[in-house]
């Protein structure tokens, strides 16, 4: 069992990290690298399913892979950049 929620679960974080690479930078900015965005889906589901495995045990397949979905959304929105904006200017300059 441990197998397939580990298959699934870098199936699950290439599937997030090619998604968000394709569909946010029109709308949110852009990613620091292409490299690591595609490096840390897999890496954050595979941690995630690590998390939600060892917290609920096995037998509950489905569950860990939902929590694996979520650190892995969660860790790669972490990598995006925001959009072009002003520059910032600080109050003692």
């Amino acid at each position: 069992m441990i197998l397939w929620e580990a298959l699934g679960s870098v199936l699950i974080g290439l599937a997030v990290s090619y998604g968000a690479l394709r569909w946010l930078p029109a709308r949110y900015g852009q990613f620091r690298s292409r490299l690591l965005a595609l490096a840390t889906g897999p890496g954050a589901a595979l941690f995630g399913a690590l998390l939600g495995h060892s917290a609920l045990g096995p037998g509950h397949t489905l569950a860990v892979l939902g929590v694996s979905l979520g650190v892995c959304v969660a860790l790669v929105s972490l990598l995006l950049r925001p959009a072009n904006r002003a520059p910032r200017r600080s109050a003692t300059a």
